[in-house]
């Protein structure tokens, strides 16, 4: 059965009515993939080498020492990304087929996901390259057990938390306080992690413990989805009351101000578009990150960090317009909808929100003035020229998205194209190189004058570049429509 369902699949893939673009996206994932298994592979021999020549310590327990740290990383990035493939097991709940090998068949079919197996590359690696060192064979043998298993253990607690975004926030925020605790040497969080992940190596008999986890929380699983698998319960759409909620000040505006009230009400209520919220602040910190290495301090990188920091909102909202609206867009096309009005909405919206991000980057005034005022000056660049590409962009992509369902997009075939690439030339490369440049010549007070001045003559052409956008969307418009009416 579990391979007829594959031999569905397949034929769907081939079958869909955009197999040039799912096949281009194929590609590119296996190229992705092939990147990660060599870098995995790689890893492995440098940490095995690396630590029993330069370090002098036994690899296997130094790796054990990590191993908490890769168990977490593995469970976030399995959250973010890896999709629970609810929606082609739906068809099949109205067949004869017993409901145990649907179940079985979507749990199973977690693990073909290169989120899950990816890992485990260097686990594997590691251990042939420490049996080839005369390691102990049980002892690495049932050390790569336990620790593959607690692994796969990530697939079910993502289950789990699929769709309760404040159980996995509360989840997070515990992680992030057990590695302060760590950070600071309050709690030898990394001494606990090898001692328990080294014991399986010393003691075999202790890699049964996340053997026994696996087949626990794989019945457990299996049990949850069983019982919540019917399409009229957990594989359902979840509806909610609607709320009449109107930001009066904004009318005044006229129909601008209408569209701006309603990306607001959509900004605060669904959770995709909350996720852009979320995902807007994280970049404020964007810099911080980048302050710990060496390289924020080309001239390059200070403007990538700002036009990060201040667009963060611009880039994740403004490139998916008008995918946002898709579940109403042919519904809006078919009133007297005021297509100028409603880009303009959107870009005074980004913007507004851009503002605030240049006002919250004063915070970085600490790592000196030059660092701030080049943050402004990218923040001037995102408003005037940026806002209008990123717009530009979104008008190719066509990908329907379910504001009520949590976002999972890498890989996605929408989550790609062309254009959007070419596009991050003007919206990317070339403030860098201005930047970097005429900070070269005539030092920074050159490098930020150039980029404000070319962000200020931008926002003063806005209304003919705004003409020529607005003739893009609508000569996409049919092919937008019809893009949003096909899930394929």
């Amino acid at each position: 059965m579990f391979l007829k369902f594959l031999k569905l699949e397949i034929k769907s893939f081939f079958r869909g009515t955009s197999l040039g673009i799912n096949l281009t996206m194929k590609i590119l994932r296996f190229i992705g993939i092939l990147y990660f298994v060599g870098c995995l592979v790689g890893g492995a021999f440098i940490a095995f080498f690396y630590v029993q020549e330069e370090i002098h310590q036994n690899p296997v327990k130094v790796v054990s020492k990590f191993m908490i740290v890769a168990w977490i990383i593995d469970l976030v990035l399995k959250y973010l990304w890896q999709e629970i493939p609810t929606q082609n097991i739906k068809p099949f709940l109205t067949m004869n087929i017993r409901k145990n090998t649907l179940v079985n068949y979507m749990l199973a079919k977690t693990f073909l996901s290169a989120f899950s197996w990816l890992s485990s590359l260097f686990f594997i690696t590691f251990s042939l390259i420490a049996l080839f060192n005369g390691y102990n064979i049980l002892g690495i043998l049932v050390w790569l057990i336990g620790v593959i298993s607690l692994l796969y253990l990530n697939n079910f607690i993502n289950i789990f938390f699929n769709g309760k975004e404040t159980l996995a926030v509360i989840i997070g925020v515990c992680f992030l306080g057990i590695g302060m605790l760590g950070y600071y040497k309050i709690i030898p969080v990394l001494s606990y992690s090898e001692s328990v992940f080294f014991s399986f190596y010393e003691k075999p008999y202790f890699a049964l413990v996340p053997v026994a986890l696996f087949i626990i929380l794989w019945w457990i699983c299996f049990r949850y989805l069983r019982n919540e698998f019917y399409l009229d319960q957990g594989l359902e759409a979840k509806k909610t009351v609607g709320k009449t909620e109107n930001i009066a000040f904004l009318n005044k505006y006229g129909v601008i101000g209408t569209f701006i009230n309603n990306d607001i009400k959509m900004l605060r209520r669904n959770k995709v578009t909350k996720g852009v919220l979320f995902g807007s602040f994280m970049f404020l910190f964007y810099g911080l990150l980048m302050f710990s290495s060496s390289l924020y301090k080309t001239p390059a990188m200070m403007m990538v960090m700002g036009l990060f920091v201040t667009g963060g909102f611009q880039f994740l909202f403004g490139q998916r317009v008008p995918a946002f609206d898709s579940s109403y867009y042919p519904l809006m096309m078919t009133l007297n909808v005021p297509y100028k009005e409603y880009l303009k909405a959107k870009w005074w919206l980004m913007n507004i929100v851009t503002g605030i991000s240049i006002i919250i980057a004063l915070c970085y005034a600490y790592f000196g003035w030059e660092v701030y005022v080049t943050f402004f000056a990218a923040g001037l660049y995102n408003i005037g020229v940026n806002s209008q590409f990123t717009l530009w962009s979104g008008a190719f992509n066509k990908t329907q998205i379910d504001l009520n369902t949590k976002e999972k997009r890498l890989g996605q075939k929408g989550s790609f194209n062309m254009i959007a690439m070419l596009l991050l030339i003007p919206k990317m490369l070339l403030p860098m190189g201005v930047f970097a440049l005429t900070k070269y010549l005539w030092g920074i007070t050159g490098g930020v004058i150039s980029i404000a001045i070319i962000g200020v003559i931008g926002f003063f052409l806005r209304e003919k570049i705004f003409n020529i956008i607005v003739k893009l969307y609508k000569k996409e418009k049919y092919s937008t429509l019809d893009a949003f009416k096909n899930i394929s």
